[in-house]
């Protein structure tokens, strides 16, 4: 082999490790930040682009404040929008409020309301704190970064690959297509089971979702005797 064909590939190889090391080194900073944080958590999707103005800022606030009263620690993306809603509504609550951002090739700032503010680089590595977090998923109306979220956690309970816990959905009518397509298309099709279908909860009360994910959480802690203290249901 050529000298310079060999430092070509050394020097490619020495790279890649580099790349290597530093998703390693990202996982780790992500899974010391998850393990500091207090039990339960819940951790809150939506869309960037809604302002105080719009009804999924003002319910997802309410949400984030509920949850908080109930014990819950609230983790979302830290950016704007609804995730800016939910942290805020946790601060309002008297609750803790974490943020896992990613860098962007336009920059999405952190909202003003985090106590936990983590920036990821990778979005595999972000994506896996969001579910390594959470005693469930709620999910308010966004585009295809929250469609992500939504059905990789419903693949990964779906595959057994994470325990089953709620995904709930948030404004029936922002859903509607979508729940009524997987219902009448995947369900009846047989390209999913019952129990698939059975993981969504669709609601428009912030109130009915956070009872959903308590109710949860209480039952599983009741089940393991080495579970975290309940949460307390407002």
């Amino acid at each position: 082999m050529a000298l310079d064909d060999r430092r070509i590939l050394e020097s490619e190889e020495h790279a890649e490790r580099l790349h290597v090391q530093e998703i390693a080194d990202e996982f780790f900073t992500g899974f010391n930040a998850v393990a500091d944080l207090p039990t339960p958590a819940i951790t809150i999707f939506g869309s960037a682009r809604v302002g105080e103005d719009h009804p999924a800022y003002a319910t997802a606030r309410e949400a984030g404040r509920r949850f908080a009263e109930a014990g819950f620690v609230v983790v979302t993306g830290g950016g704007p929008g609804v995730m800016e809603a939910a942290n805020r509504g946790a601060k309002e609550g008297g609750g803790l409020s974490v943020g896992f951002n990613i860098v962007l090739p336009h920059e999405q700032e952190s909202n003003p309301y985090l106590d936990v503010n983590l920036v990821f680089d990778h979005f595999y590595v972000r994506k896996t704190m969001f579910v390594k977090a959470a005693e469930g998923f709620v999910i308010f109306p966004g585009g295809f970064g929250t469609l992500d979220e939504l059905f990789e956690a419903l693949t990964l309970i779906q595959t057994g690959k994470i325990r089953d816990f709620p995904v709930v959905l948030l404004d029936s009518e922002y859903w509607r297509g979508l729940t009524d397509w997987i219902r009448e298309r995947l369900f009846a099709d047989g390209m999913i089971s019952p129990e698939d279908w059975e993981q969504l909860y669709v609601t428009d009360d912030p109130g009915e979702a956070v009872e959903t994910v308590v109710s949860c959480y209480e039952r599983r802690c009741a089940e393991s005797p080495a579970a975290p203290a309940k949460a307390d249901a407002q």
